[in-house]
């Protein structure tokens, strides 16, 4: 992963951002510590919610294993 200060990265930001586009990453730099990460977003990201009616639970989820039911009062 490449650094950059700062300064270099808001000279330089169309140029950052077209490299990040094409799957490159930079840590942002001020006095020699990071303060930030620019990389590409992740493609596809899924939100909250978006499983919905694609996951189905058995009706006897809940029901205890056939090797438990020894230890079940």
């Amino acid at each position: 992963m490449r650094k950059v200060t700062v300064e270099e990265a808001q000279k330089d930001l169309n140029r950052l951002v077209e490299e990040v586009a094409r799957g490159e990453r930079f840590i942002i730099t001020r006095n020699d510590v990071h303060v930030a990460e620019l990389r590409p977003v992740t493609q596809g990201k899924r939100g909250f919610g978006s499983a919905r009616g694609k996951i189905r639970m058995s009706d006897d989820f809940d029901s205890p294993l056939e090797d438990f039911r020894d230890y079940m009062g």
